[in-house]
């Protein structure tokens, strides 16, 4: 079992945060100082795969970001990674998920042969902030008929509620209440 204190120091003392970007009143958490420690990002999937301990056949990691973490829970894991990607970047037929952004509206696709039928998802992305781009990701895998057995981010913006609008799904945080 890995320590989560240590866990979540290493995550407090990496994540760089960034005043007024990208427009002013806006706290960014740069992760990019994260995904450059190896050792970290495969300790932060390995904290993933037992949190879920088997709970998931499938993980769908989340453009961009969260292909990152995605692609090192699936190899941790052992199985299949499916990714949901802006649109227009996938070839072939592919359900389609709309989602609001601040101004205006955004789309995520997924291939129709990336999650199959009764596949036990898990989906990844880097930073929950009002939840609907995971929200999103979960209409992709309900109309490729699979089930969505849980979501994990390295770190949330507080006060936005975004796990409550994914209840009653689970939502891991790997580096919770940090504000």
């Amino acid at each position: 079992m890995l320590s989560t204190s240590s866990l979540t120091d290493e995550l407090r003392s990496a994540i760089r945060f960034v005043p007024d970007f990208p427009e002013p009143g806006v706290q960014f958490q740069d992760l990019t100082p994260v995904f450059g420690r190896p050792a970290l990002v495969r300790r932060l999937s390995e904290a993933v795969v037992d949190a879920y301990d088997g709970a998931f056949d499938r993980v769908l990691a989340v453009e961009a970001r969260g292909f990152v973490l995605g692609t090192a829970v699936a190899a941790a894991s052992g199985l299949p990674l499916a990714l949901a990607r802006k649109q227009g970047k996938l070839p072939g037929p592919v359900h389609r998920a709309d989602y609001a952004l601040e101004y205006g509206t955004a789309t995520l696709e997924l291939q129709h042969d990336a999650v199959a039928p009764g596949d036990r998802v898990l989906i990844v992305d880097d930073v929950l902030a009002t939840g609907g781009t995971l929200a999103a990701a979960a209409e992709l895998v309900a109309a490729a008929d699979g089930r969505v057995t849980g979501h994990a981010v390295i770190t949330s913006v507080p006060g936005l509620s975004g796990a409550a609008r994914l209840a009653p799904a689970r939502v891991l945080t790997l580096l919770p209440d940090h504000h």
